[in-house]
């Protein structure tokens, strides 16, 4: 499958895993309610234009205060509000709390690309970057911004924990098809977790507002067999433990911005 968004689509993109699915139950739990509350208020206000119209209703009731309505209009949302938290939190401890991971990949986002790392498969790094609309076949092209030169490759049905940080500002990896948003923030390490249980390609964006190229951050995450797996992971070693080191001046400068702002932050 492609997790991507679809011209004119309604509701949350397609499950790619189990915690999409625990999403889209939590969405259509709040969608049913909301769905009754506003049967429920705009037939009771049908009901009051029609029952209390002038016509009908020529001297209008000077009653002020009802104890019975006035209790349950304020229990009644109370509870309501229960049935809606006690899901919601299941959901939140569900997605903070990884079950026993397969597979652990480091993500940093940085201004404005994603690095990867994965540090239990040889611990080889490599940098994601945007496509542009030239370089995608004629059929992908409406995968324009969306569409990276190294997509972010995992097995399928494995538990992968991420771990993430930020280089520069706040960023957020957000893949929406496999329920997974976490903020990469410098000087910080937070951790979530996902799982592909279908093959395909699933698609996502920085979220959250970095800078000029904010919009020039996708993700891309690839789910395949196993064993295709365990290949490009024999070939990623190769691949990206060939790509050019850092230069020094300029490591050396990020380094010293880093000690910069942490000292302003203690102060």
């Amino acid at each position: 499958m492609t997790g991507a968004p679809t011209a004119w689509g309604l509701g949350l993109q397609q499950s790619g895993g189990v915690v999409k699915d625990v999403i889209h139950d939590f969405n259509e739990l709040v969608l049913y309610i909301i769905i009754a509350i506003v049967v429920f208020v705009a037939g009771l206000m049908g009901y009051i234009i029609w029952r209390y119209r002038e016509a009908k209703n020529a001297t209008a009731s000077r009653t002020s205060h009802n104890t019975i309505l006035e209790v349950a209009w304020t229990v009644v949302p109370v509870l309501i509000l229960l049935v809606i938290a006690i899901p919601s939190f299941r959901l939140i401890y569900y997605q903070d709390r990884v079950p026993s991971a397969d597979l652990t990949i480091n993500v940093q986002g940085r201004q404005w690309f994603w690095r990867y790392a994965y540090p239990e498969n040889g611990n080889f790094t490599f940098d994601s970057y945007p496509l542009q609309e030239d370089e995608l076949p004629a059929d992908q092209r409406h995968l324009y911004r969306l569409a990276v030169d190294n997509p972010l490759v995992v097995p399928i049905g494995a538990n992968v924990r991420v771990i993430t940080t930020g280089a520069d500002v706040i960023h957020s990896f957000f893949v929406p098809s496999l329920g997974v948003q976490k903020y990469t923030i410098p000087g910080r390490t937070l951790e979530t977790w996902f799982r592909a249980d279908r093959p395909g390609t699933f698609y996502g964006q920085c979220n959250q507002i970095c800078g000029t190229n904010h919009a020039f951050m996708p993700i891309a995450v690839r789910a395949v067999p196993r064993a295709e797996f365990d290949a490009w992971v024999a070939d990623a070693r190769t691949r990206f433990a060939q790509a050019p080191a850092v230069d020094a001046p300029a490591a050396v400068a990020e380094a010293a911005i880093d000690t910069t702002l942490m000292a302003e932050a203690r102060r």
